[in-house]
């Protein structure tokens, strides 16, 4: 059941930008949702209007199927995780956690028992008496997920909270904060602009290019049949290579090679994309490629080189490959895996 709606949610700015268009969008209670997309693209304006830190300009957001549009921030029962923590320097750890409970009035038996059991839960019961300056990024994090935590509200909202962690840190805060999501069963809202983190976190997505939803899904689903040529080109690391060319009688037909499609469609211009795993080295392939470059990760290696046209190719590959730079290989698609965008509309065709 829907708990958390936007219908046709509009912000635009006193200069004349629109950073969000006419968004709509159905959360389920417990459901982690992720705002993915690159810098500027308005997912976190839809974020902090959510909260309540931005004014709407037209349409309606919905709470537990109340209209919250002109509710007071503090009385949203929403609770926000900042990318930079938000954190009291001046107050301790114990402080920092209690503040939102004190106001409230709760008493103070039932702040400590609360705090001490949301301090266990992050494990940071031992830094209750340490100010922010002297913990690590990571405990810092989890002291800012700690305050949101204690307040029990009925969703969380997480502005890139991971962003000013390092590489390692950012994995485990990662997980942490999808087991705890889980655990807990609080319908969440977490906007980021890494991929990686969308993938791993989101039970939905929520792909967002220019103030609008490209495309809502799960990880996977967005991944393997992504809506449109933006969510194609964002999703998935290497990039998704892609070939402009024309569809005629059941045959792909570019510059750099041409292949037989199964598809209806006929006589149109497109934009071929194929994922770089979905490739691989046949002297039955289609793709000549001249290599330009090779990235060894250990357990795939990455190849990037130029087809016969120019067009810039990359296929990965298991393992610790053979193939050296200046090496001209011929590549095969793997059968039924390609995708069709249209060229002008860039909306998917197959």
């Amino acid at each position: 059941m829907s708990f958390l709606d936007l219908e046709n949610v509009t912000k635009i700015y006193p200069n004349g930008t629109k950073a969000v268009n006419e968004t709509s969008l159905s959360i389920t209670e417990g459901e982690l949702m992720v705002f993915v997309g690159p810098s500027g693209c308005g997912k976190s304006t839809l974020l902090r209007m959510i909260a309540g830190l931005e004014d709407i300009t037209d349409g309606e957001i919905k709470l537990d199927n109340k209209i919250i549009n002109k509710v007071d921030p503090s009385e949203r029962d929403v609770a926000m995780v900042f990318q930079n923590y938000a954190l009291y320097p001046h107050m301790n750890v114990f402080k920092n956690l209690s503040y939102g409970l004190k106001n409230k009035g709760e008493s103070k038996e039932k702040i400590e028992k609360k705090v001490n059991e949301v301090a266990e839960l992050l494990e940071i019961k031992e830094f209750l008496q340490r100010k922010p300056a002297q913990l690590s990024g990571g405990q810092r994090q989890r002291v800012a997920m700690g305050r949101a935590i204690v307040r029990n509200p009925k969703a969380f909202l997480f502005d890139e909270p991971l962003s000013n962690l390092d590489a390692k840190l950012r994995g485990q805060v990662r997980i942490e904060i999808k087991k705890l999501q889980k655990q807990m069963g609080v319908t969440s809202v977490f906007v980021t602009h890494d991929q990686v983190e969308a993938m791993t976190l989101g039970d939905r997505l929520a792909v967002i290019n220019e103030g609008i939803i490209e495309q809502v899904g799960s990880p996977i689903e967005v991944y393997e049949n992504p809506a449109t040529f933006f969510v194609a080109e964002f999703i998935g690391t290497p990039q998704m290579n892609f070939i402009n060319g024309k569809i005629k009688s059941n045959n792909f037909i570019s510059e750099g090679f041409n292949c037989s499609l199964n598809s209806n469609i006929n006589d149109q211009n497109v934009i071929f994309g194929i994922r770089p795993e979905n490739l691989k080295v046949s002297p039955q392939g289609n793709i000549q490629m001249k290599v330009d470059l090779i990235e060894k990760l250990g357990a795939d290696s990455i190849i990037y080189g130029y087809d016969k046209s120019n067009n810039y190719i990359c296929y990965r590959e298991n393992g610790n490959t053979n193939i050296k730079v200046n090496n001209e290989i011929t590549l095969e698609i793997e059968e039924g895996k390609y995708h069709l965008f249209d060229k002008e509309t860039k909306k998917r065709l197959n």
